[in-house]
């Protein structure tokens, strides 16, 4: 429920709070908010097993498309097209052939040597 809420976010509420309730009625107020959502939460609970109770296992086939629109907000456009046009193989994976047949790792690039002193740096014209 507080996912969406930080820190910054809950210390504004409780001052908001203090200067509306005042310090005698705030234990009170978040006493009455922690009941209330206690007490939605046991709405909400009851609900979803009367209706999982009601349609039985017709429940998990309508739950299924509620899962995956949830899996939409962690959507990622490039796993998406890699898994419909690769079959879940990694285009990008340098040890691979194409065939899923990994092939030895290339060796690393030598290391540059730093430049004596006076020495000027390389001067690449296109890339400036």
């Amino acid at each position: 429920m507080f996912d969406s809420i930080g820190w910054p976010e809950l210390l504004v509420l409780i001052v908001v709070g203090l200067f509306v309730l005042g310090p005698e009625r705030l234990p009170q107020g978040a006493a009455w908010l922690g009941k209330t959502v206690r007490q939605v939460k046991e709405y909400a609970t009851g609900a979803r097993d009367q209706i999982k109770s009601e349609l039985g296992p017709e429940f998990d086939d309508l739950r299924k498309p509620l899962e995956d629109l949830r899996g939409i907000r962690n959507f990622n456009p490039r796993t998406a097209v890699t898994k419909h046009l690769f079959d879940g193989e990694n285009p990008l994976d340098l040890n691979s052939n194409g065939n899923g047949q990994h092939q030895p790792p290339t060796p690393p690039k030598p290391q540059q040597r730093p430049l004596e002193p006076g020495e000027r740096p390389p001067f690449d014209s296109d890339a400036t």
